[in-house]
């Protein structure tokens, strides 16, 4: 399999020209992009940029603020809506779409057709987020075909557990939300009896921090007593495969699983399983943050690729931010090395996590060079972009429910200022940056460019130089700040080396050791040329015994041909 390359939109920001930007604006005040938006010349950008894949983040209908009552959809108490427009992971039909992202909105499926058809037309792969641990607190599904059941609808909702129930209940209870809003509804929220809240709070009145704006699926374990129940195959196991399956059947080529670790590994062998007889490359990603269920996520549930956040991302994060130890990124690759390493899916920025440039996270775009060329080349498993990571967005005020924390708003209607250079009136062509933004942007390009174009990146193995390097064998090498490894296969011998430094110039000489040289299958005392390919197309010849020297600026990396 290819190394992935995927690029994240949020699509109801990604194409906003809107410059508003009032705090909880509303979608006439504040815009929203649409499915329209993502067009010819935004997709053929993205494939220039060397993008594989393009992840579609809140594309099935979710709870939300904004009425849609004259085109049939049940509006939502906003007491159970975080943001003016939603979250995206508060699930109100699986099967259909948000009509934020519709010109015209009963045409909604179709536009997001024709957009799954036109991204596929430029040679980019389709994935949408699939949230199977919870759905939003007034789940019903107005556009399900005619022999679908839906989620609720069967329940014995007099007992708390049934294999047979899609929810769990609190009978005896009634649901109290910790947003009291002030707004007028048509639909005023009664939840009687209580159900337990998406992330498992056992409790009819969930605090203002939890997720109060969801609800919690069943899929065979007893949350109350403990225990699990898996035959006959419960109810929601069912339900859950049809979704998939339809979504398949619309040309996505793959699904982001929010949450997966929540939900138990028995549904997803059974359901990926089945999902591939019918779609056999359609992949799984598992947004899973223990890594004890690594290995049982992928060689047991089937999953394809897993999110690398508690190891890989948060070691570069400190590393980023001035502070943590190369050492660490050994320790990450020690722990995930041989059966899953291949299966990491690495990234410095998604929807949930700060921006880089944020004064919250690094203050500075160009941290993210050494931090960024790790993640993409260390092992043969795909990388993330999401999308302004490329242009530097740094998230700089409270844009509503969101509030200031540094990350991009996925609960409001919002336009991206330094994002919108890029789109420079549809045109996809980045006029509107200044010039540093563009410079990034040509990083990030070079970046995926070299990756796409390497056999050793792509293919090869790894080797961690830090041992043979560290403890004054190399004069000059700070191992804190410094980290360097080789990947090679037959065709090519790369070495890589990474200066996590903010302010610090080092001039030293990278040492590979015999063993190294040996595994590569090249002999030590022979005169090579470690030839740049990445940045700077300089130029080194030095004996294999004598190491290699260079000199690596703050914030730096070199990408070293080996011939």
């Amino acid at each position: 399999m290819d190394k992935l390359i995927i690029y994240q939109i949020f699509t109801r920001l990604f194409g906003n020209q809107n410059t508003t930007n009032r705090f909880n604006g509303s979608i006439e005040e504040n815009g929203s992009g649409k499915f329209n938006d993502i067009n010819d010349d935004a997709l053929r950008a993205i494939k220039q940029f060397g993008a594989s894949h393009v992840w579609y983040t809140g594309v099935i209908e979710h709870a939300t603020q904004t009425d849609y009552s004259a085109y049939g959809i049940l509006p939502d108490d906003p007491s159970v809506v975080k943001g003016r427009a939603g979250s995206p992971y508060a699930i109100k039909d699986y099967y259909d779409v948000d009509p934020d992202l519709a010109v015209n909105v009963p045409n909604r499926m179709a536009e997001f057709e024709a957009l799954v058809e036109r991204t596929h037309v430029h040679g980019l792969k389709v994935l949408i987020d699939f949230v199977p641990n919870h759905v939003a607190r007034q789940y019903k599904s107005d556009a399900k075909p005619a022999n679908v059941v839906d989620l609720g609808a069967n329940d014995d909702t007099s007992v708390r557990f049934s294999i047979e129930n899609n929810f769990y209940y609190l009978p005896g209870e009634t649901f109290v939300s910790p947003e009291k809003s002030q707004e007028a509804t048509t639909n005023a929220l009664h939840e009687f009896p209580a159900k337990v809240t998406g992330s498992g709070s056992i409790t009819a009145s969930p605090d203002i921090n939890d997720w109060y704006e969801t609800i919690k699926l069943n899929y065979g374990f007893n949350i109350f007593e403990g225990g699990q129940q898996f035959e006959p195959v419960p109810a929601t196991w069912k339900q859950m495969l049809d979704i998939l399956l339809f979504w398949a059947n619309k040309g996505v080529d793959g699904f982001r699983c929010d949450m997966a670790h929540y939900v138990p590994i028995p549904f997803w062998k059974w359901a990926i399983s089945r999902v591939k007889q019918q779609f056999p490359r359609i992949l799984f990603i598992a947004e899973i943050y223990d890594p004890n269920l690594y290995r049982p996520f992928i060689f047991d549930g089937g999953f394809d690729y897993l999110y690398d956040k508690v190891g890989l991302y948060d070691t570069l994060r400190e590393l980023m931010e001035g502070h943590g130890s190369c050492y660490n990124i050994t320790r990450v690759w020690q722990q995930e090395s041989g059966e899953y390493a291949q299966h990491m899916l690495r990234f410095l920025e998604n929807h949930d996590e700060q921006r880089i440039a944020s004064r919250f996270f690094a203050n500075d775009l160009w941290s993210a060079v050494p931090a960024m060329t790790l993640s993409a080349t260390m092992h043969t498993g795909p990388y993330m972009l999401y999308f302004g990571q490329e242009t530097g967005v740094r998230p700089e005020e409270a844009e509503g429910f969101s509030g200031d924390d540094g990350r991009t708003t996925i609960f409001d209607y919002w336009g991206i200022s330094d994002w919108q250079g890029w789109i420079n009136k549809g045109r996809y062509d980045g006029l509107g940056l200044s010039d540093e933004q563009q410079r990034l942007r040509s990083f990030y390009q070079q970046l995926n460019y070299l990756v796409n174009g390497s056999d050793a990146i792509q293919n090869g193995y790894f080797y961690d130089l830090q041992y043979a390097n560290d403890n004054g064998q190399s004069p000059g090498y700070d191992a804190q700040r410094l980290y360097s490894y080789l990947r090679h296969t037959d065709r090519q011998k790369l070495l890589i080396v990474c200066n996590f430094s903010i302010n610090t110039t080092y001039e030293t000489t990278i040492r590979i050791p015999g063993h190294a040289f040996e595994v590569m299958g090249l002999s030590p005392s022979r005169t090579f040329t470690f030839t740049d390919i990445f940045l700077t197309n300089s130029e080194i010849d030095a004996v294999g015994t004598m190491g290699v020297p260079v000199v690596l600026p703050p914030r730096s990396v070199r990408v070293l041909e080996i011939k």
